[in-house]
C-alpha cells in the first residue's frame, strides 16, 4: 500500500510510537520528514519519562525496569539499531551488554520482615498450589477469561515466599487477571529457579529515559521526524471501503485551537491506546499527590471515543473504570548523604552496583524499594544517591505512620520506611539530608485487570486498511504487558503487518518447549 507519497501519523509519544517511527524508516522506507509524532504533553517518552526537578527538589522517575536478553528480544533488536549518545561508536545494545557484563545482579535480601532478612529460597507452596501452577501451564486463555488470580489459588498461596517474590517484581495483586499471571509464568519460566536472587536480571547503565528515549529522539530528529507536542488528538474519522475501515481525518486541539488533518489514501495512523501513567500527580516532602481522574488524558479519551459502536476496537472501560484496583503510590528518594546507603549494605551484604531490591513483607503498605547504582542520571552530582519504591497496598494504614500511603507526604513515606528498616535512631539526619517525592498513579496496573481476550484490540484489526493500535492495551498474543518489550513488539507487529518486510519479528522465547527449562521450573515449584 505504501507509495512515494505515504505519510505516517503517530498518536502518543511513548516508546511504542518511537519504535514505530524507527521501523517506518528502516523497514517501511518512509522518509523521516513524512512522519509526525503527536503528544498532549510537553515532552516525549511517555511512562519512561524521568527528570531532575531541580538541585533543591530532587529527582523523579516513574519506575525502574529490569530486562533479560533472552526474554526481551524485541527490545534488544531495537537497541541494536540506535547509536548511543553516551558511548560514541557503540549501539545501545553494545553499551547495555558491556555494562551488565561488569555489573551482574544478585540479590541476597529479597524479603525482609521485622528488620531481618528472610531465607527466600524456599518458596513455601502447599501441595495443592503446586499442582495448580502446573495445571495452569496447560490451560487455554479462553478458559481463564475474567478470572482473578485469587479465584484459582488457595489463601495460603498469597502468604508464600513465591507470591512475595513474584508480585514484588511484577506488581501483581490477588485480584489481577489469571490470564496475565499465566503469561508471566510462561514467559519467565527459564528464570523461575532464580526468582529468589534475580541473578538473571539485567538493567540499563542509567535511567531508561536518558538511556533509551533520548538517543531514539536524537536519531529520529536527525532523520527529519517532526514532534508535535502540547497537542491533544480528540477524535478520528473513519470511512468504509470494501468491508474495511480507514482513518480519513485526525481531529486535534492545540492551545485552544481546533484543527483537522486529512489522512490520504496511502497514509498510515498508529494509535497508542490508554496510558498506565495517565492523570498521575507529583507530591513533595510536605505535600500529598492528588488523584485526578475527572478529566481523562487524551490517550484514554480518544480510545473511548473511537471504540463506541466498534467492538473490534476493544473495551477501554474494562481497564480505566476500576481505579481502586489499579492505583498505587510510588516514590523517588534523593539522598545527599551516604548514611542511608551505608546502613542498607547490612542487608544486601555488598556495594550497590547493578541491582539492590528490598521487599518489606510485613509492611502494611507492602513496600518495595530498589536502590540505584551511581550515577543513575548523567548529571547526578557525586555524593548523591537515589532510591525508587512503591507500595502495592497504598490504601492501607501504615505500621508506624498511621495513615494510608496515598494520603502521605514524602516525609511521612520516608519516615515509615526508616522505621521498617530499623534505622529510626538515624531518622532526623536521614530526613534532613533527603528528598522523597511521592507519585500517585491511578491506572498503573490497569492492564492487569481481569479481562476477556477481545477487551484488548488486535494491533492491526482485521478490518483495518491504514491504522494500528499500539502499547500496553493492544493485544500481542503470548507476550507480557507492563513491559517495554510489549510496547516495542506491538510496534514491530504493526510495521510487519503493513509492509511485509524481509526482516522477521524477533521471536518470543518459549522456554516451555525446552525440556531442561521445564524440568528445572517444575523442580523449583517443590522447593
Amino acid at each position: 500500500m505504501k507509495n512515494k507519497n505515504s505519510r505516517a501519523y503517530l498518536i502518543g509519544g511513548g516508546i511504542a510510537s518511537l519504535s514505530v517511527a524507527v521501523q517506518l524508516i528502516k523497514d517501511g522506507h518512509i522518509n523521516g520528514e513524512d512522519i509526525k509524532i503527536f503528544d498532549e504533553s510537553e515532552f516525549v517518552g511517555g511512562s519512561l519519562y524521568a527528570k531532575d526537578l531541580s538541585s533543591s527538589e530532587g529527582y523523579v522517575m516513574r519506575g525502574v525496569r529490569m530486562f533479560e536478553e533472552e526474554t526481551y528480544t524485541a527490545t534488544f533488536d531495537l537497541m541494536s539499531q540506535i547509536p548511543s549518545l553516551n558511548s560514541p561508536g557503540k549501539t545501545l545494545r553494545e553499551e547495555f551488554v558491556d555494562f551488565n557484563e561488569e555489573n551482574e545482579s544478585y540479590s541476597k535480601s529479597r524479603l525482609i520482615r521485622a528488620g531481618q532478612v528472610l531465607d527466600s529460597r524456599p518458596l513455601g507452596l502447599n501441595l495443592k498450589d503446586r499442582f495448580s501452577m502446573i495445571k495452569l501451564l496447560f490451560r487455554s486463555e479462553k478458559s481463564l477469561e475474567d478470572k482473578k488470580i485469587s479465584q484459582y489459588f488457595t489463601d495460603s498461596f498469597f502468604t508464600s515466599n513465591f507470591w512475595y517474590e513474584f508480585c514484588t517484581v511484577f506488581a501483581f495483586q490477588p485480584w489481577h487477571s489469571l490470564i496475565e499471571f499465566r503469561r508471566y509464568f510462561i514467559r519467565f519460566i527459564q528464570s523461575f529457579p532464580n526468582i529468589d536472587t534475580l541473578e538473571t536480571i539485567e538493567i540499563s547503565p542509567y535511567n531508561q529515559y536518558e538511556f533509551f528515549i533520548l538517543p531514539i529522539i536524537d536519531w529520529l530528529k536527525k532523520q527529519g521526524v517532526e514532534f508535535v507536542l502540547n497537542t491533544r488528538i480528540t477524535d478520528l474519522d473513519f470511512i468504509d471501503y470494501k468491508n474495511k475501515k480507514a482513518v480519513s481525518h485526525i481531529h486535534c486541539s492545540c492551545g485552544g485551537v481546533e484543527d483537522k488533518i486529512v489522512v490520504n489514501k496511502y497514509d498510515y495512523v498508529f494509535i497508542t491506546l490508554g496510558s498506565i501513567t495517565a492523570n498521575s500527580s507529583i507530591g513533595s516532602m510536605n505535600q500529598v499527590p492528588s488523584i485526578n481522574s475527572e478529566k481523562k488524558d487524551a490517550s484514554w479519551a480518544l480510545w473511548e471515543k473511537i471504540a463506541q459502536g466498534r467492538p473490534e476496537f476493544g473495551v477501554p472501560s474494562v481497564f480505566n473504570s476500576h481505579i481502586d484496583k489499579s492505583k498505587w503510590t510510588s516514590f523517588t528518594i534523593t539522598f545527599r548523604d551516604p548514611l542511608f546507603f551505608n546502613l542498607i549494605e547490612k542487608y544486601i551484604n555488598r556495594k550497590v552496583t547493578s541491582f539492590g531490591g528490598l521487599n518489606l513483607v510485613d509492611s502494611n503498605w507492602f513496600t518495595s524499594i530498589v536502590l540505584s547504582y551511581n550515577p543513575y542520571f548523567l548529571n547526578q552530582p557525586k555524593g548523591v544517591s537515589l532510591c525508587w519504591g512503591y507500595g502495592l497496598s497504598s490504601e492501607k494504614e501504615g505500621n508506624f505512620v498511621k495513615k494510608k500511603m496515598s494520603e502521605c507526604t514524602g516525609e511521612e513515606i520516608l519516615t515509615e520506611l526508616i522505621h521498617h528498616l530499623g534505622f529510626e535512631k538515624h531518622l532526623k539526619k536521614i530526613l534532613d539530608t533527603s528528598i522523597c517525592i511521592p507519585y500517585a498513579s491511578p491506572y498503573i496496573t490497569s492492564q492487569f485487570l481481569p479481562r476477556k481476550i477481545t477487551d484488548r484490540p488486535s494491533v492491526v484489526p482485521s478490518n483495518s486498511l491504514n491504522f494500528a493500535f499500539l502499547g500496553q492495551y493492544s493485544e500481542v498474543p503470548n507476550d507480557v504487558t507492563f513491559t517495554m518489550e510489549y510496547s516495542i513488539r506491538s510496534a514491530q507487529v504493526a510495521i510487519h503487518s503493513f509492509f511485509k518486510s524481509d526482516k522477521k519479528i524477533p521471536p518470543i522465547y518459549k522456554g516451555m518447549l525446552n525440556i531442561k527449562v521445564l524440568y528445572e521450573a517444575l523442580k523449583t515449584i517443590s522447593r
